[in-house]
């Protein structure tokens, strides 16, 4: 940082970060737990922060959470779109996630050959 300007530009791109993990749209959950991490779950969290931003969907909360207990299926994210089922994609990698976020996230239409699991919610 140089000059104030670069200090404002930083703040206002951490604002727009925080702002996408704290919203109550569409959420996506990343499995974060050491078998998550070691199976690339930070690089999977990346590529979804980066495709959100290129998109500019600023209505999509980004959520981590520990082991979901399935680690032969890791790196596990959860989609939840509001008034729909809860769908778990297993082995996502970074590669996978702009099918995830064109097809499920913005058009509704869950990826089924990467479906582990699906939860009705209340």
């Amino acid at each position: 940082m140089k000059t104030l300007e670069d200090l404002k530009a930083l703040r206002e791109k951490l604002k727009a970060d925080m702002k996408v993990r704290q919203n109550d749209g569409t959420k996506i959950i990343i499995g974060m737990g050491t078998c998550g991490i070691a199976a690339g779950a930070r690089e999977v969290m990346t590529a979804i922060l980066n495709e959100l931003a290129v998109r500019k969907l600023t209505d999509v909360q980004v959520q981590q959470t520990g082991c979901i207990g399935m680690c032969e299926k890791e790196v596990l994210v959860d989609v939840v779109r509001p008034g729909e089922p809860r769908i778990t994609y297993g082995k996502v990698k970074p590669e996978d996630v702009k099918k995830i976020i064109a097809e499920h996230v913005v058009n509704g239409r869950i990826v089924e050959e990467m479906v582990v699991g699906k939860i009705m919610q209340d």
